[in-house]
């Protein structure tokens, strides 16, 4: 019994790794696994934070030299400067919102029915965004401009409603509001380090009640696979959207969506 809870462990946590960078929407393939899997790992939402933080790692990790820079010049850096300042503007959105409706969506919308339909529309809108975005005129971080990373920062309030990726609504978003694909991809990957840490102590202040030494074991295998998938996907994403683009990723969207349909129709 302990070897297969193991192994949904790292299942569950390989999911994460793959799903939390993608624009295919992590939350909701965590609620669809769950319900395939029927977990039952260590209480409360403790695992689940623990997969999360270990995908963030994963971030932090990979980018360890911006962020380092960031860190000790950002007194005396004007380019370190404004990059923060973007950062913190494209947080508060989700943030605030968060705060505000946190409760509301946890009770209503966390179920297969809302990940199914979101999957099927956000992939219907990755391929319009894809056709109808405008030219590219932004390719570095440092010429986001404040005013589009707070819009940036409404965009990734969409992925509140599960189902709908926050690295999807952000990047998306993004190519918009005229960033190049590799620069949206890479303002979603450090806007998720903020954004991700804050859910993460905010949970973890929720479920402090649960936090025990029971079920560390589990909570371990999970935390690692997700880190060393995540870092495979970050370094991978970046390649393959250069060359392909997010079509492919909309399609997986929209089958994945209509198959979880009609399999809660016929059952």
């Amino acid at each position: 019994m302990e070897m297969v809870m193991l192994l949904k462990a790292a299942l569950l946590g390989l999911v994460e790794g793959i799903t939390e960078f993608l624009p295919i929407s992590s939350t909701g393939h965590l609620i669809i696994m769950d319900e395939v899997l029927g977990f039952k790992g260590p209480s409360g939402k403790v695992f689940e934070i623990s997969i999360q933080l270990g995908a963030i790692l994963a971030v932090c990790w990979l980018y360890r030299t911006k962020i380092l820079h960031v860190v000790t010049h950002i007194l005396s850096d004007k380019s370190d400067q404004k990059f923060s300042f973007n950062i913190i503007l494209a947080f508060l959105p989700a943030a605030v919102l968060g705060f505000l409706f946190h409760h509301f969506i946890t009770a209503h919308l966390f179920n297969v029915w809302v990940v199914a339909s979101m999957m099927v529309v956000g992939g219907f809108a990755i391929i319009a965004i894809e056709k109808w975005k405008p030219a590219a005129s932004i390719h570095t971080l440092d010429n986001i401009t404040p005013k589009r990373a707070i819009a940036i920062g409404f965009c990734q309030a969409l992925a509140m409603i599960p189902g709908v990726s926050r690295s999807g609504a952000t990047i998306m978003g993004a190519l918009m509001l005229g960033l190049e694909r590799k620069t949206a991809a890479e303002f979603s990957f450090f806007l998720a380090i903020p954004t991700m840490f804050a859910a993460t102590i905010y949970d973890l202040y929720k479920n402090r009640a649960d936090l025990t030494m029971d079920g560390m074991t589990i909570i371990a295998v999970g935390f690692v696979i997700a880190f060393f998938s995540a870092l495979v996907v970050v370094k991978w994403l970046i390649n393959f959207i250069s060359r392909h683009g997010f079509v492919p990723f909309a399609w997986y969207r929209i089958i994945a969506g209509i198959a979880i349909s009609a399999i809660l129709l016929t059952h």
